[in-house]
């Protein structure tokens, strides 16, 4: 009775139902004032707590407010930090253990660096995605993350590495993505941005974590497998994470239903395909000895993984995580910066003037879009901050205490509490970033009116590419790589959001993106500069 009680509660209205009908049955059994006298007492009276937050009660938690507010959690969590002394506060949920949710730097810093060790991803989180990135880096603990950390470190910080995903940003745009826009600029087609720049960001990152080309960009083809399955299993495990009650998705799974099941033959899918390509991959270096030892300096990461010596179902979980972090975070960032754009069109004046001089050949510049270049856009660079200030790639992130433990603001942790710290509610303190907090303004990320240098921003005040010792291996290359995107598309072409009335809703999965996506009109401009 218990169990089906938890999956009706999931869906309030029909966990109503059933409540009045199991009522009925009390009621017939004479014991209807002793339950409801229960009821108000254990239910229906809020608890007292100390701590700021939802309105919590015993045994269910805050889960009314949670189902009240469900349309709208990002902004209902920040109006709670918002309200909060201390911009942290305490959720109570059904079946899960005390959450505290923190937009304080200073508690941040304390959870990513001073006190790293007590706060792993822990075993709740490791299980919500352990069958898809099995012990992957983006899902490791403990001596497993060390070493994986070491291997991953290694490789990113390559000069090989660097050249090889320019190459290879070079060669996906101007194959596949310019001739898609110059088509739909001559046809008037309307394109969705977020669904192009995703399949570009698919494209890319399998080639430089798989060495392998899944074509998404060529939309006379179907969706690859590999890309249906592994955007299926994404959305399933973040729903997992968001669940009112996670002993729902637990029963589902171990009951083998629902959408536990479909998670299931997507994860099959998925590593059925990349345990085929690392197989064949494997085949070819050991069958040309010499390609091998060239490609372990010049190649993808699956080559480098492969020639270095590790086993098969370490460097399958690697690469997953990999593609994982690398494929929609950038597609997002790049998709809400254009909506941004779009709106501002003095912004996207001072992102053309910079290229504009960056590529003056008369005055000493370069002809193309090279590394160097792109590493001195720093007002395009700011953009993209302040893109992500305000629209996350992802929108929250969580630790669970290994022991108990006190944060700089004086809230108690106790062991096994999970621990979330909240980059899309932070980007909106008044007390963080100002009075135009909700602005889009990317000079504030430099010192007064001195463009040619950002000024140094904490990251535990802006935490989107996490920090301490698991900040995002590949920060570095996002940029490159939306820096790249966003010139050589701004340089040829002008994107003009269709429905410009209405403001996009901000989805938060395990990467945020745009509800709906983002249809546009594409325009030649008729001065590009590269």
């Amino acid at each position: 009775m218990f169990i089906f009680f938890l999956l009706f509660l999931s869906s309030l209205p029909l966990g109503f139902l059933l409540f009045s009908a199991f009522l009925s049955l009390i009621r017939q059994r004479r014991l209807y004032a002793h339950f409801i006298g229960r009821f108000k007492r254990l239910v229906l009276y809020p608890s007292s707590s100390s701590h700021p937050g939802p309105p919590s009660y015993p045994v269910i938690g805050c889960l009314i407010s949670f189902y009240q507010n469900r349309g709208c959690l990002l902004d209902w969590y920040t109006d709670l930090l918002s309200e909060s002394a201390t911009n942290t506060i305490v959720i109570r949920r059904l079946g899960a253990r005390r959450t505290i949710v923190t937009a304080n730097p200073e508690n941040i810093e304390h959870l990513l660096k001073t006190n790293f060790a007590n706060y792993p991803k822990g075993k709740p989180f490791t299980d919500i995605l352990g069958d898809f990135l099995g012990r992957g880096i983006f899902n490791a603990d403990g001596d497993l993350w060390h070493a994986q950390r070491k291997v991953a470190s290694h490789e990113f910080s390559t000069k090989s590495l660097r050249e090889f995903v320019v190459r290879t940003l070079e060669s996906e745009f101007k194959n596949r993505l310019l001739p898609l826009l110059e088509e739909s600029a001559e046809s008037r087609r309307i394109l969705d941005l977020q669904d192009i720049l995703g399949r570009f960001a698919f494209d890319t990152v399998c080639q430089i974590s798989l060495g392998t080309d899944p074509h998404c960009l060529d939309l006379s083809r179907p969706v690859p497998p590999l890309v249906m399955a592994f955007n299926h299993a994404s959305k399933i495990c973040a729903m997992r994470g968001m669940a009112p009650v996670f002993l729902v998705w637990q029963i589902k799974c171990a009951l083998n239903i629902g959408s536990e099941r479909e998670l299931a033959e997507a994860v099959r899918v998925v590593h059925t395909a990349v345990s085929e390509i690392i197989r064949s991959k494997r085949i070819s270096l050991e069958q040309d000895r010499e390609k091998s030892s060239q490609s372990s300096r010049d190649g993808d990461l699956l080559t480098r993984l492969l020639v270095a010596g590790h086993d098969q179902e370490m460097v399958r979980d690697m690469v997953i995580s990999f593609i994982m972090a690398g494929r929609d975070t950038t597609s997002s960032a790049m998709t809400w910066l254009f909506w941004l754009l779009a709106d501002h069109p003095r912004v996207e004046k001072m992102i053309s003037s910079e290229l504009s001089s960056l590529l003056d050949i008369k005055k000493g510049g370069r002809a193309t879009l090279d590394f160097e270049v792109l590493k001195e856009m720093k007002f395009l660079k700011a953009c993209l901050c302040e893109s992500m200030r305000l629209y996350p790639p992802v929108a929250w992130d969580s630790k669970h205490a290994a022991a108990g433990d006190v944060l700089p603001d004086g809230t108690s942790v106790r062991k096994g509490d999970r621990v979330t710290y909240f980059p899309y509610g932070m980007g909106r303190m008044k007390n963080l970033w100002g009075e135009d907090r909700l602005e889009f303004k990317p000079e504030r990320w430099f010192d007064g009116l001195k463009m040619n240098e950002m000024k140094a921003v904490s990251p535990f005040r802006y935490p989107v590419f996490q920090a301490g010792p698991r900040v995002c291996l590949g920060k570095e290359m996002a940029f490159i790589q939306m820096k790249y995107v966003v010139a050589s598309i701004l340089s040829r072409f002008d994107i003009r959001p269709v429905d410009s009335e209405n403001r996009p809703v901000f989805v938060p999965l395990l990467t945020a993106h745009m509800a709906g996506g983002l249809r546009v009109m594409v325009r030649r401009r008729i001065d590009h500069v590269a």
